[in-house]
């Protein structure tokens, strides 16, 4: 009888989609993301609590899903690219579009969110991903978009 030498685990990796409200919504432009993550924050804490929401698109930019990724404190939230893009690999999206609100109001990008946009654009290329746009929120319904600003 043969000794088994080692053993590895069998991994699978399933997307479910729970929800219709945003699927196979088209992003045309920063305004129309735009739109989408103002449902998706809370009003309620928009302006106290950092929040990151990303949404996930298909090749056609039409919403496969949205994923709230991280809440912090009054001035920052972490996020991991590493999960986005293993979340975006598991739904087979070719597109990302992050929003994160800043409470202050400010919508000026700070060093940290510039630097996390460079590194998603990098990372994003890297797995034939695509980076669309950056949006940082105001409490008012105001918005700052990397893209319309060419920063990606």
């Amino acid at each position: 009888m043969e000794k088994e030498l080692f053993s590895i685990k069998e991994m699978e990796i399933v997307y479910v989609p729970n929800s219709k409200k945003f699927t196979e919504q088209k992003i045309t432009s920063s305004q129309s993301a735009h739109l989408i993550f103002r449902e998706l924050f809370n009003p309620n804490t928009i302006n106290f609590q950092e929040e990151c929401i990303v949404l996930y698109l298909n090749n056609y930019n039409k919403v496969l899903g949205a994923q709230k990724l991280s809440k912090g404190g009054l001035t920052a939230t972490v996020v991991d690219a590493r999960i986005i893009f293993a979340t975006a690999l598991k739904s087979l999206a070719t597109g990302i579009i992050l929003a994160h609100n800043h409470p202050s109001g400010n919508l000026s990008p700070s060093n940290s969110d510039k630097e996390l946009t460079r590194k998603l654009t990098e990372g994003a290329k890297l797995l034939d991903l695509k980076l669309l746009d950056h949006l940082i929120l105001a409490p008012n319904e105001h918005y700052y978009s990397f893209s319309d600003e060419d920063i990606l």
